[in-house]
Parts: structure tokens; sequence; C-alpha cells
């Protein structure tokens, strides 16, 4: 299998550069929903149907902007208290991008709205419990990776947070917001870094040494190495996972998986386990470009805990 690079100097997707042979991307969080429910796939990627933020997902999103500005500042400055500074204008700067989080809560329930600022600070208090970041420096933050596999498959995704040792050694972080999870949940968390490693591996020639999830709720920290050949029967399972993919759009046929995650799922409605009917499949026309998975920009964090 071959692997190329294929991001812009600003780390944005570069069409041009694809080698002719590419016919569609995939992301980890749609990767994971295929795994998970290949109807909720279907709903995401191919419906496009809209889906209601909800208060855990935009803590998840206002931690990550937080963590991200935290190393905006010098190394001295990283403290808890800056960085319970940073809550509040952080979550003005996204209501103002996302003016849906807005709804989350009414505008007279100023105490609500605090309330969720300050379980936001006691997430950060987590985060400082498991790391220093006055002794670090990132070489990446929410930065979109991206690889050629298989010569048809463009793999891509946007990490938390890349550290490079001085001797090159890869450590990819990805903060998670939720409660450290059973070992069900555990194992779709490292899928989505193990889909990181393979793309820097397959980029970079490096096999990342160290894949650590912080889980800031419960102040744990995972961390997990992969080695060469588990990565590349990780991507055997990727490339195999895209041409099931392929086959149910061929098919138009994505079934239900019901599970205890449907208990999250916005879409029960069109849910024939739930007794809902989706609705008709787009026409081929109307079927979103393979080539933009439909995780175009970072998701909201929270969708993945």
């Amino acid at each position: 299998m071959t692997a190329e690079p294929v991001t812009d100097q600003q780390g944005t997707p570069a069409p041009a550069a694809l080698p002719a042979t590419v016919r569609a991307s995939l992301s980890p969080s749609r990767a994971a929903d295929f795994k998970t429910c290949p109807l909720l796939y279907r709903f995401r990627s191919i419906d496009r149907l809209p889906e209601r933020p909800n208060v855990e997902q935009a803590r998840g999103t206002l931690v990550h902007a937080v963590l991200e500005r935290l190393f905006d500042l010098p190394a001295p400055g990283r403290t808890p208290s800056a960085a319970g500074d940073l809550v509040a204008p952080q979550w003005d700067r996204l209501v103002a991008e996302q003016p849906e989080l807005a709804a989350l809560f009414d505008p007279a329930d100023e105490a609500g709205t605090a309330e969720f600022l300050r379980s936001a600070t006691a997430l950060l208090r987590g985060y400082f419990a498991v790391e220093d970041p006055r002794r670090l420096e990132p070489a990446e933050r929410e930065s979109l990776i991206s690889a050629v596999v298989d010569d048809e498959l463009l793999i891509r995704g946007y990490l938390d947070r890349l550290d490079v040792a001085p001797d090159g050694a890869l450590r990819v972080v990805d903060y998670k917001t939720g409660g450290a999870p059973r070992e069900a949940f555990e194992a779709r968390a490292l899928f989505q870094l193990k889909f990181y490693a393979l793309v820097l591996w397959r980029t970079r020639g490096v096999v990342p040494r160290v894949l650590r999830l912080l889980y800031l709720k419960d102040a744990e920290v995972c961390d997990y190495s992969p080695d060469a050949d588990e990565l590349l029967r990780f991507e055997r399972t990727v490339v195999a996972l895209w041409q099931a993919i392929e086959q149910a759009t061929e098919r138009q046929d994505f079934r239900p998986r019901p599970s205890r995650l449907c208990d999250w799922c916005n879409h029960q409605a069109l849910c024939p386990s739930f007794g809902g009917t989706p609705p008709p499949f787009p026409e081929r026309a109307a079927v979103p470009d393979p080539l933009r998975d439909a995780r175009s920009g970072p998701a909201a964090p929270g969708a993945d805990e």
C-alpha cells in the first residue's frame, strides 16, 4: 500500500495534490460512526441531517478551545488561574462563530450560563492534575493531517495536540471531557488515535511512541504504544471499512445497529429501531462528493467523548 501527504502549509486539504486514483475520503469520526451504526453514518455523511448541539458537546468544545489557547501564553503563565480566565472569552467567541450554541441557554438564565462556565473550569482543574503545561511546547495543536492509503482512499483528521521529543519521538494527545470509559468506549477512543497514528506513520515515516488519552473529568491518563505491524493491520481494517461503506452506498442499505449509544442519538425519530422511517435515499446526483467527508472541519469535541 502507498501513502502520500496531502496537506498544504496551512494544514488545509489540498485537492489539487491528490493522486488521480483517489476516489473517497474518511475521517475517524465517520469511520467510527459506521462501525457503531451504519444508519448513523448514512444520516450524517449521506443525508447530512442537522444535529442539535447539547450542553456536554458544547462544554467539550469550550474546554478544547481553552486548552488550545493556553499554549499561546508564555510557559510560566500557563497556570490554572490563566486557564480559568480564558473560559468566558472563549465561550463568547464560540457563540459568535456558532450562533446555535446560544440556544442552549435561556438568555434570562444567567445562573445557568454561569454554572456551565464553572463546570468547564472544573474540567480544566482535571487537566492540571495530570499535566503541567509549563513544561510542554506542543509541535502542533488542532492540526489537520491526512494521507492516501491503498491509492484510492484519503484519510484525515484533526489532532488535539502533537508533541515531538528532542529525539524525534511523537506523542499524540487527545483530550476527553467525559469520564474515563469502560472497555468498549475506550476502544472507540483508541480507534481514533490509531487513525491519527496511521496517518503520521505514512506521512512522516515514524510510528508514534505514545497515543495518550487525557480524561479530564476523572483526571486519568491512558497511554498506548502501537507498533508498525499493528498499524499495518489497522490500515487494512480502515480500507476494508471503506469498502463496506461503498457497498452499502451502492446497495442503499444502511441498517441500524442498536446499542447503548442510541441514548445519545439525534435521529431516533427516523430510526426503524425506534419505530421511525428513514428519509428516501438521495438520488445519485444528490449524494455528497465522496472526497468531502461530512466532517469538513474540526468536529465538536464532545461528539467524540
